[in-house]
């Protein structure tokens, strides 16, 4: 992935009306690995380079086209989880637990039934 091919792609605004979009279609698992990234770009205290990494991501889950089209149903999203988990394992040192926090707390806005295992799994047991 080159990165300066979908930072472009990524605001603040374009982000929440993707999320809102697509949601219960991309599932919990998809929207907290987007909602960690979402919440690391605003932390003052992550690098500009990491920080790169996220908008490429968060670009790419936003982008209309990707590897594996949306609308597929089960894999119409794998392509952006892979993307959002790559992102998250490189900057994973730059991760807080108030970061982690804001995911949970949004995600369990949207979401009633979410399995806890399967959020730290994302994040890699960091809290």
């Amino acid at each position: 992935m080159n990165k300066n091919d979908y930072t472009t792609y990524y605001t603040d605004e374009s982000f929440r009306r993707k999320v809102r979009r697509v949601a219960k279609t991309a599932g919990s698992k998809v929207v907290y690995a987007a909602l960690l990234l979402f919440y690391m770009m605003k932390d003052p205290q992550v690098p500009i380079k990491a920080k790169v990494a996220i908008m490429a991501a968060l670009g790419y889950f936003i982008l209309p086209a990707d590897a594996v089209p949306d609308l597929l149903p089960l894999m119409g999203f794998s392509d952006d989880l892979g993307v959002l988990l790559f992102a998250i394992s490189r900057i994973r040192a730059h991760l807080t637990p108030e970061t982690i926090q804001r995911a949970r707390e949004k995600i369990h806005m949207w979401f009633t039934e979410i399995d806890e295992s399967e959020l730290v799994k994302l994040h890699g047991g960091v809290n």
